[in-house]
């Protein structure tokens, strides 16, 4: 009796997970479907799932266009530069909150969590006229060099509940041995939070990659748009027949960076989840 409850429960979770994966997937599947169609296709007043005939005239359009490549080429370079500088300043402060012992520390601590509650949106303005006064509109500046001061306290905590629990003797060990606390932090600890910092870079790399509103709003510029923008673009708001198959072939080439990231990254994701101390 209890075998059959087993395996009909393990069924229903496989049809559950199944179906959620389905349903998750399915805007991929209609961004696909619709780069391949026509343009009468992707208009019609009745949907249309599968082309009829698989098209890559949007595909060729896009590739050829050099608005769109340049648009790719400043989205990698706005978003590298941005991890880089983001990562290794987060890691340094999540190892101060984390290893290192000095007065006021929990008080910081929490007074950096409670940024999380100011809504974006609030801080576009003064960031604005902040920007806008030291000269920086109209360039990258305002879209990476914040991220240098260690932007993002939920990506700092999830570091600093990492590199917690790693035994303070490792640092005592090496403190012995002459090890600075520079020497400890890249040499001893990044190494063994490497899980949580590939997380923690998969998620930096995503909300850069897909950020529409602050390239927007700060390089003002078409030779300076990221791919977000120009997609953003594409779309236009005073035509009945929009350009769907160009439209969902530059949303499906914006995803494929996406996708790789995440097919290398999905094991350390799993493994930062679960992890609960030093492996052995």
């Amino acid at each position: 009796m209890k075998t059959t409850l087993h395996i009909t429960g393990k069924v229903f979770l496989y049809v559950l997970l199944t179906a959620a994966s389905l349903l998750m997937a399915f805007p991929l599947f209609w961004m696909i479907s619709t780069s391949l169609k026509s343009l009468q296709e992707a208009n019609a007043p009745k949907i249309v799932w599968v082309p009829s005939q698989i098209l890559l005239d949007a595909y060729r359009n896009i590739l050829s266009d050099p608005d769109f490549l340049r648009s790719y080429f400043n989205s990698t370079f706005y978003a590298a530069l941005a991890l880089v500088g983001t990562l290794i300043s987060i890691a340094a402060v999540a190892y101060a909150f984390g290893r290192l012992e000095w007065p006021g520390r929990n008080l910081v601590f929490f007074l950096m969590l409670s940024t999380m509650m100011i809504p974006a949106q609030a801080l576009i303005v003064p960031q604005y006229v902040f920007f806008h006064r030291i000269g920086w509109i109209g360039s990258f500046n305002p879209l990476i060099i914040p991220g240098y001061f260690a932007g993002g306290a939920a990506m700092i905590f999830l570091l600093r509940q990492a590199m917690a629990q790693i035994p303070k003797e490792i640092d005592e060990s090496a403190f012995v041995d002459g090890a600075s606390y520079v020497q400890i932090w890249w040499y001893l600890v990044l190494p063994l939070v490497k899980a949580p910092l590939a997380t923690v870079a998969t998620f930096l790399f995503i909300g850069y990659w897909n950020n529409l509103l602050g390239p927007l709003i700060y390089t003002q510029s078409s030779d300076l748009y990221t791919l977000p923008v120009y997609v953003a673009q594409l779309y236009n708001i005073n035509s009945t027949t929009q350009p769907w198959p160009s439209i969902m072939a530059a949303a499906v080439l914006t995803t494929v960076p996406l996708i790789i990231v995440f097919f290398f990254a999905q094991r350390f994701i799993l493994e930062s989840v679960v992890i609960t101390g030093l492996k052995g």
